[in-house]
């Protein structure tokens, strides 16, 4: 057959037409599926009647109230806020109805309960501003420190700042360690630092250029060690800050008076064996079967624990399944569980001693979870090591399309692919819009072909004709 023949005929045009038209209608359909499927009715809550736990049962019961800050839009752009278009801090009351929802804010990161208080917590936010409030800048966010009374819904305002840029400058964490003083992670400038928040002076800070070189970690200085988690502890008798240096894989601890404890790190850059880019690392002191900390190892879709022994640190426990995704968070209950929240994997969980999971939510790129009455985050509860919790590797069931695909591909590009597409996108959508691009690539391909074959065969006619 005459190439000509096959490359100029319309045929191969209709086949890959109706091919593109598939997947489009995949895809369409999957949006539309999505607007209307009940697994995403907590998108239309915002209607709902916020009746302090007496309305309609959203997540199943459990006790005491639950406390959720989502990251919700996860889209990095500059230009807009991308398709999960609602951050949300939300509680549900024992019995799983809504008792709190606020959605003012642009992201919502850490969450703590008020020590003291039945129902009040302190929580990070994030504003990406207009232009117009930026100055000099295209881009700003205002990163703030509010509390909230969730019965009564009354917020006060405990301190903000704005830093230039969107990406790598919303601060993920704060915490009380005072009635006037605040420890704040701050990524905008690589530091941790102590602010009294009546007259708002910076009493203390560390910067991780002290102790770090800036050829390590991630770029510098756009996202060089996104330092998303500190906390207060006394170790030895002595005011110690925890800092986890997410990008470089390390869990520091750094004395008030004198300075970074090497002696006392867990992990190291690269060594993704141990942690791989972690949130939310808890310590939990020798009082309760520590010194141990607990880290959501987000790159690695685990949670781990290390314990403290001989003078180094020691994996202890570990917990993931099928569907745990990205993790964020965990918290150690004095009951003995374990409160996990997944981002990538839209789920807020619970397991036991056992480690079976006994509650779960579905809830839209949760950042933190908190349950209120058992302290802030692991204060309450006891190390892996001193409650004999058994490790739990993955099964057969909680199957997902993003799970099944890390083990094929880099954790960070599953993540990274996870993170961008819209909270709607299924496997079945995603196997679509892969065949879209495919099918579009290659019509594109056999175009160029077909031109540049008739371009060919046409030169020796008009050289015959001159």
């Amino acid at each position: 057959m005459n190439p000509v023949t096959v490359l100029s005929g319309h045929r191969f045009r209709v086949a890959f037409a109706l091919a593109a038209l598939l997947c489009v209608a995949v895809i369409v359909g999957g949006y539309a599926t999505a607007e209307s499927d009940a697994s995403l009715a907590r998108s239309d809550s915002a209607g709902a009647d916020i009746s302090n736990g007496t309305g309609e049962q959203v997540v199943p019961p459990r006790d005491n109230v639950t406390v959720v800050s989502t990251d919700s839009t996860a889209f990095v752009t500059d230009d807009g806020d991308g398709p999960r278009k609602r951050a949300e801090l939300v509680a549900f009351a024992p019995n799983g109805s809504l008792y709190y929802r606020n959605e003012s804010h642009t992201r919502y990161w850490d969450v703590d309960p008020i020590e003291g208080t039945n129902a009040t917590v302190e929580y990070v936010y994030a504003d990406h501003l207009e232009p117009e409030d930026c100055n000099s800048e295209s881009v700003c966010t205002r990163n703030g420190i509010e509390r909230v009374n969730l019965t009564t819904g009354n917020v006060t305002h405990i301190y903000s700042r704005i830093t230039p840029g969107k990406h790598s400058t919303r601060w993920h964490d704060a915490d009380r360690i005072g009635e006037d003083r605040l420890l704040v992670a701050d990524i905008a400038q690589d530091r941790a630092f102590v602010v009294n928040t009546t007259s708002e002076q910076i009493t203390w800070s560390w910067d991780a250029q002290t102790d770090f070189n800036t050829s390590s970690g991630g770029p510098y200085p756009e996202d060089w060690t996104h330092i998303n988690d500190v906390e207060y502890v006394e170790l030895e008798g002595r005011e110690t800050v925890m800092v986890s240096v997410r990008n470089h894989d390390q869990v520091v601890f750094v004395d008030m008076e004198s300075g970074l404890r090497e002696n006392w790190t867990l992990g190291s850059d690269g060594d993704h064996e141990t942690l791989y880019e972690q949130h939310n690392p808890d310590f939990i002191p020798e009082a309760r079967g520590g010194p141990a900390v607990l880290v959501a190892d987000s790159e690695n879709g685990r949670v781990v624990e290390y314990q403290r022994a001989n003078g180094s640190w020691e994996q202890s426990w570990e917990w993931r399944d099928q569907r745990l995704t990205w993790v964020r968070d965990a918290d150690r209950l004095p009951n003995g569980h374990t409160l996990i929240t997944d981002s990538n994997g839209d789920r807020v969980l619970e397991i036991d001693e056992n480690s079976s999971v006994v509650w779960s939510s579905t809830i839209g790129f949760p950042y933190e979870s908190e349950r209120l009455g058992t302290g802030d985050e692991s204060a309450g509860g006891q190390s892996a090591a001193a409650l004999g919790l058994p490790d739990r590797t993955p099964s057969a069931e909680n199957r997902s399309a993003v799970s099944d695909a890390a083990t094929l591909l880099p954790k960070p590009v599953v993540n990274g692919v996870a993170y961008l597409l819209p909270g709607w996108v299924g496997p079945v959508e995603s196997l679509a819009a892969v065949g879209l691009l495919v099918v579009l690539a290659l019509w594109a391909v056999l175009e160029w072909r077909r031109r540049s074959f008739e371009v060919h065969l046409r030169w020796p006619v008009q050289i015959r004709n001159r």
